[in-house]
């Protein structure tokens, strides 16, 4: 009997065993969880604090919610949550714990402690109970999921009926010049600023990889109906560099 060979998938541009790829995106966000506010201004040149407020804005967070905040790290998405709602419950959770504990050193965690839960988890195998949470985030996180439909599934699974999904993430450019020019930028710059600013280009050429292996909108959207998200929808962000996808558990 032959034995059956490992599913792959890809890490960056490399392809490598699906049972690596957790350890290796460990190892990255583990490289830079000093460095991770710092990162994402130089990910998005400066722009990720509107991207965010953007979606704050349609999320449009009430009072007394309940919210799953996945890849949540250091917890921008969650403080930005809890603000907008009033009042309410966060959980925070991370594959890496450099990333929680890079979270609960901020401000914002100690005026809010009451308010959050820091829990470390995989997207895939979510450690709670169906039907548990008003809300789902995940904010440039679901790329670097080994399996992004299962992270998919599970959200669906952990949500109330009438909760909702909302992801963030790096998308595609509409205009294929556009496109050329950003991602001359992305493979030019973004590495070499994350050598200067943390000392690690492998890490951020890594990152910057991870965004031109991921699904464009419409086939991202097609994942999130997949796994039963109703009223899919979703809205490009500085004209598609990055992306938010909405979904309700009906």
């Amino acid at each position: 009997m032959t034995q059956r060979s490992e599913d792959t998938t890809h890490f960056g541009f490399e392809t490598v065993p699906e049972s690596e790829k957790a350890g290796r995106v460990q190892g990255v966000f583990n490289s830079v969880a000093s460095k991770y506010d710092v990162m994402n201004d130089v990910m998005s040149m400066g722009i990720h604090r509107i991207w965010k407020d953007a979606m704050m804005d349609w999320l449009s967070p009430r009072p007394g919610q309940r919210l799953l905040d996945v890849a949540g790290g250091t917890g921008d998405i969650s403080f930005r949550f809890l603000k907008r709602a009033g009042y309410g419950h966060s959980t925070v959770l991370d594959l890496t714990a450099p990333m929680l504990e890079e979270g609960r050193k901020r401000a914002e965690a100690a005026q809010m402690a009451d308010s959050l839960d820091w829990v470390t988890g995989d997207a895939m195998a979510l450690p709670f109970k169906d039907n548990t949470f008003d809300v789902y985030t995940i904010s440039f996180g679901i790329r670097n999921v080994t399996r992004p439909q299962e992270a998919l599934n599970e959200a669906y699974r952990v949500l109330k009926p009438g909760g909702r999904l909302m992801v963030l993430e790096f998308s595609q450019l509409p205009n294929p010049a556009m496109q050329k020019a950003y991602d001359l930028y992305s493979f030019n710059v973004i590495p070499r600023m994350g050598q200067m600013i943390a000392n690690d280009y492998d890490s951020y050429q890594y990152l910057v990889e991870s965004i031109r292996n991921f699904p464009d909108q419409d086939t991202f959207l097609s994942m999130l109906r997949e796994a039963g998200f109703a009223n899919a929808k979703y809205r490009n962000l500085s004209l598609g560099i990055a992306a938010l996808h909405s979904g309700w558990k009906i």
